[in-house]
């Protein structure tokens, strides 16, 4: 807790002062025997002074104004809207893309290197389609990163078929963008094969693109030859994106890095602070402290 006027608490000092040095100077008379009275009102003079100091500080405290601050962060306005377009046909069961671990399939790799993407991109809505022998929209746009990695992890291979649909996935994006209102509109498209399934052609698929102004990198994963690199370079040309090839799992790792940079959202997420003011509280206390303390001295056996 902070205080606004700190400067005000040394009032606190200086009635301690005046309690001490200022005191009203009076006649006295000399009774006899007064012990026997003073210690039985010794307890109730006392609590008075601790009322009276309870409600000297709180008021004091009141007057500095009190409070404390949290700093909020507001979910970003605009931004990127990037829908990530994952292969997950059964060549997607291939070995041996992880040099550092052979044993892992194609699409476990990608899925761990996918979910890294996902948490760099703070400020953007993102959403994820799944393709094989047909495409589906496995996560609409969110902005929610951790219930986008959570859907991943449940995906699998063959979840789609055991083709590969990528025209379709193309206008499945179209589709999954075009309700959105985002100046920038980003796709992501990985495969480890060739377009061999599907009912929409090229042509349508990419006119819808251009039309909702939706650049598509490519990126073909696998052994040279197993993918279909000059249609993949042609879908990222005709949206004025990039083709990358990634033959391994650490050049795979580059190239999203590289997007990530590529494609740096220029608006952040806004934030401000939340003032709470506590004065309130103590002015509640303090009233009521020397309020107690008037009553409780005006009766007899408390003065």
């Amino acid at each position: 807790m902070q205080v606004e006027f700190p400067y005000l608490l040394g009032l606190i000092l200086i009635f301690i002062l005046c309690a001490n040095f200022c005191k009203q100077r009076q006649e006295s008379l000399l009774f006899p025997h007064m012990a026997l009275f003073s210690s039985s009102s010794m307890s109730s003079s006392y609590f008075l002074i601790f009322l009276k100091w309870l409600g000297i500080i709180s008021l004091v405290i009141s007057m500095s104004s009190p409070f404390s601050e949290k700093e909020i962060d507001l979910d970003p306005r605009e931004g990127y809207d990037i829908v990530l377009l994952l292969d997950a046909s059964g060549s997607m069961r291939a070995r041996g893309f992880d040099e550092n671990n052979r044993e892992l399939n194609r699409f476990t790799v990608v899925q761990d290197i996918v979910k890294t993407f996902i948490q760099k991109r703070p400020n953007d809505n993102l959403g994820m389609i799944v393709f094989g022998e047909y495409a589906f929209v496995a996560s609409p746009i969110t902005y929610d990163k951790n219930i986008l990695s959570k859907l991943l992890d449940q995906l699998y291979i063959g979840v789609a078929g055991k083709k590969t649909a990528i025209f379709d996935a193309i206008a499945q994006s179209v589709t999954l963008m075009h309700e959105n209102e985002a100046k920038s509109k980003i796709a992501i498209l990985l495969t480890d094969g060739r377009n061999t399934a599907g009912q929409i052609p090229y042509e349508a698929a990419i006119s819808l693109a251009q039309k909702e102004g939706l650049k598509i990198y490519t990126i073909g994963i696998g052994r040279p030859g197993e993918f279909d690199e000059r249609i993949l370079e042609q879908i990222a040309q005709d949206t004025k994106a990039k083709f990358f090839p990634a033959y391994s799992a650490q050049q795979l790792e580059g190239i999203y890095e590289e997007i990530n940079e590529l494609e740096t959202s220029e608006l952040t997420g806004e934030k401000f602070l939340h003032k709470s003011y506590y004065y309130i509280y103590f002015v509640f206390i303090g009233f009521m402290s020397l309020l107690l303390f008037l009553v409780l001295r005006s009766k007899k056996g408390w003065g």
